[in-house]
């Protein structure tokens, strides 16, 4: 059976203007599909264009060329059905965990009486129901981060844009947060995009790994399907052989556009 989609970029072109009127293309042709309910993980060197599909997806920015399609429909405007999990933390540090988790559904017009005990179901749901009266500053940067997440889960959207979500954290404290996006994740099965540097993370979450080549003009190059059994545990499936040979295959596509990449942002640097 088909699966339906619930984002597909067509031939999408992205494009800057610079200042001496010259045109840098980031992205070019890019031709990606996520179906609903499948997890996508994006890939590739630094500055090759993953944040930027993830936002063209959401609707902050608009392709050049090509199309966005969300659930059929072409997209006009910001994407209204996709909840966006940035990098950086995105709470308001004068409202404590249970206020910034409620403001979701409360500028929505959600009575407050009605989005307190809903987002303090969403906070237990993240293992901080003790920390609802807790302000940003007094939690850890993993606890932010389960707030950040219970904040975009409340509006139940139906596709998840993450970007690099767990990237500033320590390795131990990625994998608890892989693990309980993926507990998240099974219980409704939303469309996931996500954007990381590290792999090994897109092997252990992901259905699909999509990787792209380094910019300019970056394009998909390469698109693999992730046979591990679920559910997964994030501590125990980077053990399977089965992983390790993946790892092994994409990695072997994906460490020239590295090195590309890298050598691209030295000769950069010396041109400054």
């Amino acid at each position: 059976m088909t699966m339906p989609t619930a984002v597909a970029l067509e031939n999408a072109k992205v494009a800057f203007r610079l200042g001496d009127d010259r045109v840098y293309t980031a992205v070019e042709q890019a031709n990606l599909t996520v179906g609903q309910g499948e997890f996508v993980a994006i890939v590739g060197p630094t500055g090759c264009g993953k944040s930027t599909l993830l936002n063209v997806a959401a609707g902050l920015l608009k392709p050049a060329a090509g199309g966005v399609e969300i659930f059929g429909r072409p997209l006009a405007g910001l994407n209204r059905d996709a909840g966006y999990l940035f990098q950086a933390d995105a709470l308001f540090p004068w409202k404590t965990a249970i206020d910034n988790v409620a403001i979701g559904l409360e500028i929505k017009g959600t009575p407050r009486s009605e989005a307190l005990p809903r987002a303090q179901k969403w906070l237990t749901s993240v293992g901080l129901g003790a920390f609802a009266g807790r302000y940003p500053h007094m939690l850890s940067g993993g606890q932010r981060k389960r707030v950040a997440l219970a904040q975009v889960l409340i509006r139940d959207p139906k596709i998840l844009l993450m970007d690099e979500p767990f990237g500033p954290l320590d390795a131990q404290t990625r994998q608890v947060m892989g693990n309980l996006l993926l507990d998240l994740w099974n219980a409704d099965r939303k469309a996931v995009l996500f954007v990381t540097h590290d792999l090994e993370e897109a092997i252990a979450l992901a259905d699909r790994v999509v990787i792209m080549s380094a910019g300019p003009s970056s394009r998909i190059i390469g698109d693999w399907r992730v046979s591990l059994p679920r559910p997964r545990d994030i501590f125990e499936v980077r053990l399977d052989k089965e992983f390790h040979a993946l790892h092994r295959e994409i990695w072997g596509v994906l460490k020239d556009e590295v090195m590309k990449g890298y050598a691209q942002s030295t000769l950069a640097k010396e041109a400054v």
